[in-house]
């Protein structure tokens, strides 16, 4: 791969990851808005693990076979609709932060992060679609793949820090909310992104 085209491939995530925030994104601010940007790393670490299972997936030739079991997608896209919106609810109605503070706890802000990324089954096809496109087919596959799957998660952990630390940043200057308000706004956006994430079509090729 020449540097040509890695910048062009950054330019590519540059336009991609230039849109209004989506389902992973929704989430760290929400975490991030109850648990502090600190804690919340654990969710960026459960997202971008699960896209890292997905790149492999996709560099193992697996898209073929995903993007055919429509079936499939369907489960898995609403399965975590349904998780996003028990987790929503779930804050929306509980009286202060007391109330679910084992949601701090580390192992759950991953799960979270995780599962919501999982849910989301296009990923792996997107990427089967994207890496090809900056592959020097005259040199080894699996280096270029390496450096390609690298670059879009640092990417990626970068925006969803900076989406996080805007979210603490903002909860700073507008004051300290009670807990049942952090609650009911961190539930909001649960639910946004399960809106967001059931909204995608089946029929894309890709996934955010």
């Amino acid at each position: 791969m020449s540097l040509e085209t890695y910048l062009v491939y950054l330019g590519v995530l540059a336009a991609f990851f230039a849109t209004p925030p989506d389902t992973s994104q929704l989430l760290i601010v929400s975490n991030s808005l109850r648990h502090g940007l600190r804690r919340s790393m654990a969710t960026v670490a459960g997202d971008l693990s699960a896209n890292a299972l997905q790149m492999t997936l996709a560099a193992f030739g697996l898209t073929a076979v995903i993007a055919a079991s429509a079936d499939a997608l369907w489960v898995v896209k609403w399965a975590g609709v349904a998780y996003l919106v028990w987790i929503g609810l779930r804050l929306m109605l509980s009286r202060g932060l007391a109330d679910a503070a084992g949601a701090a706890h580390g192992g759950r802000l991953f799960r979270q992060g995780f599962v919501t990324s999982t849910a989301n089954p296009y990923a792996v096809v997107f990427f089967g679609a994207l890496f090809p496109q900056f592959i020097d087919p005259g040199l080894p596959l699996w280096p270029q793949l390496l450096i390609l799957g690298l670059t879009y998660l640092v990417v990626d952990g970068l925006i969803l820090l900076v989406w996080g630390w805007a979210a603490t940043r903002t909860l700073g200057r507008v004051g300290r909310l009670t807990g049942v308000w952090i609650n009911r706004v961190s539930g909001a956006l649960m639910i946004g992104a399960a809106v967001l994430l059931g909204l995608k079509d089946i029929d894309r090729a890709a996934a955010r």
